[in-house]
């Protein structure tokens, strides 16, 4: 297991923990298409590990993540004279990788740790954040979700799974009316575990993670992890596919495509950060 062979994120094992590191600090670690197959890849290489305990997902730089790169979307050719069955079709495959990178997840037999090193904005802040068995963040660093002012919907299950966090209402503000919220506010409404100081907050991370090792039983960790979710498996799964499904009748009536088109146009003046999605 190597991070050479990796290009959009790097993967280290440290003793019994496993680091995915999101890769692409000069865009914000915004998701493209490489990096999306790469977490997926990386997931399924530490699940099957046979030392590893916990698997953390964390990012380079000033950012977690900025969500999906909007370049990459607005770039894709749209099928002409198609009907609505077949455009349904066309963007149901165009999320076919969502579909298995929050499988992944769902199903990931390791302690799944989130280490939010900073921001993170639509996908980023949207798609792990829910389903992640431990949530540690640096200081100061906040989570925004505007898939409505995009004309979208909330993504990948984030209905649920931010419902079953901090509470219907709550999720609601973030997720219907896209709020900005503080990882000290979401510690204090029970999304975020732990916060430590942004300088060095990942070898903070690591030690926190030895400390719970020198601790507790591994396989014992990971039996509680299992008890723990399955009885939510179903329903998280069915929301993701809701939530595709729902995405996709949104692009088929074309709600976003405007909106789209204005933010690359901010993206190409170096206005509107690097996405939004």
């Amino acid at each position: 297991m190597s991070s050479s062979e990796y290009t959009a994120i790097t993967l280290q094992v440290r003793g019994k923990i496993g680091i995915i590191t999101l890769n692409r600090p000069e865009a914000l670690n915004a998701f493209n298409h490489v990096m999306s197959v790469e977490i997926i890849r990386a997931f399924r290489e530490l699940d099957e590990h046979p030392e590893t305990v916990f698997t953390v997902l964390t990012g380079q730089g000033r950012f977690f993540s900025a969500g999906v790169d909007v370049k990459e979307i607005t770039d894709r050719p749209l099928p002409s004279n198609s009907s609505p069955a077949e455009l349904k079709l066309h963007y149901m495959s165009q999320f076919a990788r969502a579909l298995e990178l929050m499988r992944s997840q769902i199903d990931h037999r390791k302690v799944l740790v989130l280490a939010l090193n900073g921001p993170a904005v639509g996908g980023g802040a949207a798609w792990f954040e829910g389903v992640a068995d431990i949530v540690l963040a640096a200081k100061g660093s906040w989570l925004q979700i505007p898939f409505n002012a995009l004309g979208l919907v909330p993504e990948n299950g984030s209905i649920l799974s931010f419902s079953q966090n901090v509470g219907v209402h709550r999720a609601n503000e973030m997720l219907i009316l896209g709020r900005r919220c503080s990882v000290e506010e979401l510690e204090a409404w029970g999304m975020v575990n732990k916060i430590f100081p942004a300088g060095g907050f990942h070898e903070n991370v690591v030690q926190f993670l030895q400390d719970q090792l020198a601790v507790n039983d591994g396989g014992s960790m990971m039996a509680a992890k299992r008890l723990q979710n399955a009885p939510l498996r179903k329903d998280r799964l069915y929301a993701v596919y809701d939530s595709v499904d729902a995405l996709a009748e949104r692009f088929v009536i074309g709600a976003p495509h405007e909106r789209f088109r204005v933010k690359k146009e901010q993206l190409a003046k170096g206005k509107g950060g690097k996405a939004l999605l």
